[in-house]
């Protein structure tokens, strides 16, 4: 819960504000500020205070304990100019909740956390509880000192500049095991260990435990790695197992018997079988994901025993991130795009497209880049980085899935690695909105590169739209050695519509050297048209008006206006 608290009628205004767009989020503070931020400091996550940062220091200055569990405190100027993360930025999520707050009240978020104002991720932020002297390391990474990852856990984290293993002065070591940090290490646990349950019906929790905790002990395993306890649906709210991991702090995620009774374990029985119908749990639903047994079934202490339990490493997933940077424009690159690019840790990409977006990278991105012709090349060293556990951020102009990279990227990705598709403003759309709304109503896109597809495919395409009256959208329309592509189709178009009809041609659509024109079907003229280009040919609805093309979303009007 977040905890508003005012002075002002004009804080006031800018809490509520807040309020309305985060009901469920917030809560608001009344009466003399001072209690106010007394209660809200004890009873929330987080605190939004419109007051001056002083008064707020002062009132914060006798609460302040630990900044591992202080919570996070934004203050907001009395203008809605600033949103200051204050206390806690990281542990207590106020840098994140700045911008959220920026974002929402049009405010500037005011970020002084070391690690962000050079672009680092916090060691403390990436996901995975932390161990060891985290300031310290950091300090190291922030003076550009060596720091070596031992990373004996692959997992997708985001860009860090560090070396692999080595003689390195500091250490960043991804284990599950249970070991203790160096002086000079910070070990991050990954969730990465699945522990399969299986109880009797009324097994104590502490039984449950205790065999899961031994369990973990006796293989020298971290429970901070654990992800989750895992068992069959007909145990979903077993006492003792949700007991368990509500003690352990982790989810109960359960599969079917069915599901169960599919997975090869190395020591199936008779019981389980009877009772729920597979011959597994523990070992069945630890392994249902995949992963090494690093413990198989062991029975706990009760006599007779009342729980088992097996342990599973899973390998982290690496994931690709397919990123559509929009037309060009930085204000039209999204923010969804910004936060793919600085989570990854691998850059893949032409090279024009990754200098568009290179100073967006954190540090220690390792950006892999080629040039023209080898989008194939490109889509399979993506999936490839993601299949070594990294995340992987794989770029294309515009919509990365048009006519870019989603397509190559997905035909070679399988299901062993996660994808996310981001989307961005197409050419087309950036083009549409500088004419003014030549995509109305009904239209399509065509590709007049016939690099990848064959002349009579695009042709038969050109010909259905037209004869189907709607509006089309040429990309890749004329090139260097493709000169009669385009007047080709637009022969094809003009055997279905006049002459007058209008067609939108934009070059660099959003960028500084953008140009656009509206003519005519009759009147352009191919010659002036390049690869850089977006050639959009209205249908017979489409009008200029006040000089930008506009195609109705209706045609009722069309006869009124003849």
């Amino acid at each position: 819960m977040i905890g508003l608290i005012s002075a002002t009628a004009a804080g006031a205004a800018a809490r509520d504000r807040l309020a309305a767009a985060w009901p469920d989020r917030t809560r608001v503070y009344d009466g003399p500020v001072s209690g106010a931020v007394r209660a809200a400091f004890a009873e929330c996550e987080q605190l939004v205070c419109f007051l001056a940062t002083g008064a707020v220091v002062r009132l914060l200055a006798p609460l302040l304990a630990d900044k591992r569990t202080d919570p996070g405190v934004v203050c907001v100027d009395e203008g809605g100019r600033f949103a200051v993360s204050l206390v806690g930025g990281h542990g207590g999520g106020a840098n994140a909740l700045a911008r959220e707050v920026g974002a929402l009240l049009g405010a500037e978020p005011v970020v002084t956390t070391a690690t962000d104002a050079v672009g680092l991720p916090g060691l403390d932020t990436l996901g995975c509880p932390v161990e060891g002297d985290h300031a310290r390391v950091t300090r190291a990474l922030l003076d550009g000192e060596p720091v070596a990852l031992d990373a004996e856990v692959p997992w997708p984290l985001p860009a860090l500049p560090l070396t692999g293993p080595g003689a390195a002065a500091y250490t960043v070591r991804v284990t599950d095991r249970d070991v203790a940090p160096g002086e000079r290490e910070v070990l991050l646990r990954p969730p990465s260990l699945v522990v399969g349950v299986g109880a009797s019906k009324g097994a104590p929790v502490a039984e449950v435990l205790e065999l899961v905790e031994g369990a973990l002990r006796d293989a020298g395993l971290s429970a901070r790695s654990v992800a989750g306890l895992a068992t069959v649906h007909a145990k979903a709210k077993e006492p003792g197992i949700v007991g368990a991991a509500e003690r352990l702090g982790v989810p109960v995620v359960t599969y079917s018997a069915e599901e169960l009774s599919q997975v090869e374990v190395p020591n199936p029985s008779d019981a389980p079988l009877a009772a729920v119908g597979t011959p597994s749990v523990a070992e069945a639903a630890a392994l249902a994901r995949g992963g090494e047994l690093l413990v198989p079934k062991r029975k706990s202490a009760g006599r007779p025993a009342r729980a088992t339990c097996a342990v599973v490493r899973r390998p982290g997933r690496g994931r690709l991130a397919v990123v559509g940077l929009g037309p060009g424009a930085r204000d039209l690159l999204t923010p969804r795009a910004l936060a793919e690019l600085r989570r990854a840790s691998v850059l893949v990409g032409l090279d024009q497209y990754v200098d568009q977006i290179r100073d967006l990278l954190r540090p220690g991105t390792r950006v892999l880049e080629s040039g023209l012709g080898a989008e194939e090349e490109r889509a399979r060293t993506a999936v490839a980085e993601a299949r070594r556990g990294h995340a992987v951020a794989l770029i294309g102009s515009g919509d990365a899935g048009v006519y870019a990279m989603a397509s190559p990227a997905l035909a070679e990705a399988s299901d062993d690695i996660d994808v996310v598709g981001v989307p961005g403003v197409t050419a087309a759309l950036a083009a549409s909105a500088v004419l003014g709304a030549p995509l109305g109503h009904d239209h399509v896109s065509i590709s007049l590169s016939d690099l990848h597809t064959p002349w009579e495919v695009i042709e038969r395409r050109v010909r259905a739209a037209a004869e189907a009256d709607i509006v089309v959208t040429f990309y890749n329309p004329r090139s260097r050695g493709r000169d009669w592509q385009l007047p080709k189709a637009l022969g094809i178009l003009a055997e279905h519509r006049e002459p007058g009809t209008p067609v939108g041609v934009v070059r660099n659509a959003s960028r500084a050297d953008e140009s656009a024109r509206v003519t005519t079907l009759a009147a352009l003229d191919p010659a002036t048209v390049d690869m850089m280009t977006v050639v959009t040919v209205g249908n017979t609805a489409t009008r200029r008006i006040a000089g930008r093309m506009v195609t109705p979303r209706g045609y009722r009007w069309q006869e009124g206006s003849e």
